[in-house]
């Protein structure tokens, strides 16, 4: 199997780790329009450096297509890979309008290749303790919830980047960008969502950005569920997110790697879980390396590959609710389009 990266940032150096060190598969091609970017990472995972998707697909063939670029390129790249048949393993988010939604939903439908997307928090071993216990009765009927970001981007995140703090190509900020993640997750945790009513602000890097460095929301879901959701980037330090599901058993909190069981008796309870290095940023999880690992499996088997477009669509419709309802002043509908 042949894999290659469109997007030599970060992100991409993850990737590049995980495909060389835990995949087997060749890594054939690493493409940026930043020529320097591109030469730099093909220097250091032995590859072949483009400036053009377009050459290094042609020219490398390759089985799956990692797309690690800017927000506003993720579909039309998907859909050129997907509509030679090429796989796709997609960054988040996979889209920053129901538009590219609509787009990429017939990409994969008309395509005979694999969209998987990048969700890798749902891999943290808090995340998959909290949903074995919630599936297992343990813990009760679900009661409410709430998630938090509290996190730190200055004016020079922003102004070093040519596509950041841009609503045509991020699509949005605090959400989009840092806490979408946070927002998945309660998602995953907590079922379907059936509306949300948000607001958004710009408190500390006015005039500089186009974009939200606030968001926060309240979110129906189905079963008569709430969450209280609040993010923001406008803080001094990066916390780890915190998710409080509260249950008539016990309170559930995950912050980070960490799990905590609150009962009402006062006890607290930790279990004990095990921990993955992390292999880029703290609050990256250390899930990449096992959805990475996960979808190429999926490839090799057959089987379906748990972080497909369709089994993500709850989560980026609720996103894209968010949003349309804090341009609105409305309460957004989330349920599956009929």
């Amino acid at each position: 199997m042949k894999s290659a990266i469109a997007g030599c940032g970060s992100i991409a150096q993850l990737h590049s780790r995980v495909l060389t060190d835990w995949i087997d598969t060749a890594l054939v091609g690493a493409a940026d329009i930043d020529a320097r970017k591109a030469k730099a990472h093909a220097e250091t995972w032995h590859t072949n450096a483009y400036t053009s998707l377009e050459d290094m697909l042609r020219q490398e063939k390759p089985d799956v297509l990692h797309i690690c670029t800017p927000h506003y390129l993720h579909v039309p790249m998907a859909e050129y890979a997907l509509a030679q048949g090429i796989h796709v393993f997609m960054e988040k988010p996979p889209v920053i309008s129901r538009a590219q939604l609509h787009s990429l939903e017939n990409a994969v439908r008309n395509s005979s290749a694999r969209l998987g997307l990048c969700y890798q928090n749902r891999y943290n071993p808090s995340i998959r303790e909290a949903r074995n216990i919630l599936a297992s009765g343990r813990a009760g009927k679900i009661l409410g919830a709430r998630g938090i970001v509290t996190w730190h981007r200055d004016s020079a995140y922003y102004t070093d980047s040519t596509w950041r703090g841009r609503l045509a190509t991020e699509g949005g900020g605090a959400l989009i960008n840092q806490a979408v993640h946070t927002l998945d997750l309660l998602q995953y945790l907590l079922g379907q969502p059936s509306a949300v009513e948000a607001s958004i602000a710009n408190h500390h890097l006015k005039n500089i950005i186009e974009v939200e460095d606030t968001m926060e929301a309240y979110i129906q879901f189905e079963g008569n569920i709430n969450a209280s959701f609040y993010a923001t980037t406008a803080y001094c330090d990066d916390v780890p997110p915190l998710i409080e599901i509260a249950c008539e058993h016990m309170k559930i909190r995950i912050e980070d790697l960490e799990l905590t069981l609150f009962y009402p008796d006062g006890r607290q309870e930790k279990p004990v879980l095990e921990h993955r290095e992390a292999l880029g940023k703290s609050y990256w999880g250390t899930g990449h390396r096992d959805c990475i690992s996960d979808f190429y499996r999926a490839l090799q088997t057959g089987e379906e590959f748990p972080l497909n477009l369709s089994a993500m669509t709850p989560s980026i419709r609720l996103m894209l609710g968010a949003y349309e309802s804090a341009r609105t002043g409305q309460v957004i509908q989330c349920l599956p389009e009929t």
